[in-house]
């Protein structure tokens, strides 16, 4: 194998340890999510109730079910054409192997 191919492996492995920093790092807080006794003066006695922040609908509410799936739709249509977009330029440069007759 020449240098190019050996860069090309790295830089392949190198990309799938990024997606999977990346997606270890997004469920990290969930994960790890906990609640946080109130503070103040007279948070030990139980008489200090903590005050609900406010917050927008979508986060209150969720994501609707169809945004959900045109998400998904969308990211599956945009991998397959990524993936014939690869797979085309990798059989341009693709030298087919001599058989014999």
């Amino acid at each position: 194998m020449n240098r190019i191919h050996h860069i090309r492996r790295a830089v392949r492995i190198l990309a799938g340890l990024a997606g999977a920093l990346v997606a270890l790092g997004a469920a990290a807080p969930a994960a790890f999510a906990q609640v946080s006794p109130p503070t103040g003066p007279l948070s030990r006695f139980g008489l200090v109730t903590p005050v609900p922040a406010p917050s927008h609908a979508a986060v209150a509410l969720g994501m609707p079910g169809w945004q959900i799936t045109v998400i998904a739709v969308g990211a599956a249509i945009a991998a397959a054409v990524v993936a014939v977009l690869a797979d085309r330029a990798w059989s341009a440069r693709h030298v087919p192997a001599a058989t014999a007759a």
